[in-house]
């Protein structure tokens, strides 16, 4: 082992069990690792400190187990970290002010490290989660993407519905969390018709999408130059509805959409994406969405261990510059 090259720094949250696919492989190739949640951790007895003047740029992270030089990072793994809310014990306004400070302080030295891999840079993660940015992206570099409106005006809402006999879905334009009665609730996608589209549209921007006849869902995950697909049957029109009735098998990826994955990554600079396409009972392939971070140890076995160790790649060999 190389320790010159210095640690894999992976930032997610306690109870995130993915990141263990992972962290078992770059142990295995005995790849040092810091794993950190600054969201709690800093709260808990960690420490960060950042120091910039000319010529000059250096950091330390101190855990309860470790201390890491932030120069000598070859890679950081941006997972799933908890939100920053503050500390426990403040009134509302000044949490919310550590909050933020946390956020744009603590979030900007990690994404900031000189010299370090990111997979993916938060700051690209955003960027790419944006759902009009996606379209376009997937316009200009090939895929093919069922009839979409994005609006907040109710009549051009009601005549898009009009128009597509084959059906209109609405989707969120962003995964916004929601409570019904205290509770959880998630927004699925859904078919809708034009006598349901109630003046409430205009209240903020919703997104409705041509309805694709589909045979089946596919699942393209991709890391840096190595891809895969899965194939998704489920009897819901949002599989990720009732996960427990859906079935998985690979399925290979058409050379094209291959081409078209790889230059939209290229072009949000992001080393990982998965990729959600339906594909119609004439077998062409139309791209529904890319979520520059999105879950993948679900499926199946081979496609999980692949994954695992596209990324473990991707994380040791840390930046090519």
């Amino acid at each position: 082992m190389d320790d010159r090259r210095g640690s894999v720094l992976v930032l997610t949250n306690l109870h995130d069990v993915t990141t263990d696919f992972v962290l078992r492989v770059l142990a295995a190739r005995r790849v040092p690792v810091v794993r950190l949640d600054p969201g709690t951790d800093l709260l808990a007895g960690a420490s960060l400190s950042a120091t910039y003047g000319t010529g000059v740029q250096r950091g330390f992270l101190r855990t309860p187990s470790r201390d890491l030089d932030l120069t000598r990072v070859r890679s950081v793994w941006v997972r799933r970290p908890s939100p920053y809310h503050g500390p426990s014990g403040l009134d509302e306004r000044d949490r919310r002010f550590a909050a933020e400070q946390s956020f744009w302080g603590t979030g900007g030295i990690l994404a900031s490290l000189r010299g370090a891999h990111y997979v993916n840079h938060p700051w690209d993660n955003r960027a790419a989660e944006y759902k009009p940015a996606q379209l376009a992206a997937a316009q200009r570099f090939g895929f093919l993407v069922p009839d979409t409106l994005i609006t907040h005006v109710v009549r051009e809402a009601r005549e898009f519905t009009a128009q597509h006999r084959g059906g209109v879905v609405y989707k969120p334009v962003w995964n916004t969390p929601y409570r019904v009665a205290g509770q959880p609730h998630s927004v699925w996608v859904r078919e809708v018709r034009e006598q349901e589209i109630t003046d409430a549209v205009a209240v903020c921007p919703h997104l409705f999408q041509a309805r694709v006849d589909k045979a089946f869902d596919v699942r393209v995950t991709s890391v840096g130059p190595w891809l895969s697909g899965v194939r998704i049957d489920s009897p819901d029109l949002d599989w990720r509805r009732r996960q427990d009735l859906m079935r998985c098998a690979p399925v290979d990826v058409p050379e094209a959409v291959g081409q078209s994955v790889h230059a939209y990554l290229a072009h949000f600079r992001l080393a990982y994406g998965a990729f959600d396409f339906a594909v119609a009972r004439d077998g062409t392939w139309y791209f529904l969405e890319c979520n520059p971070n999105g879950q993948w140890a679900w499926q199946p076995p081979e496609t999980t261990q692949g994954i695992a160790h596209a990324l473990a790649d991707q994380l040791e060999k840390g930046s090519d510059t």
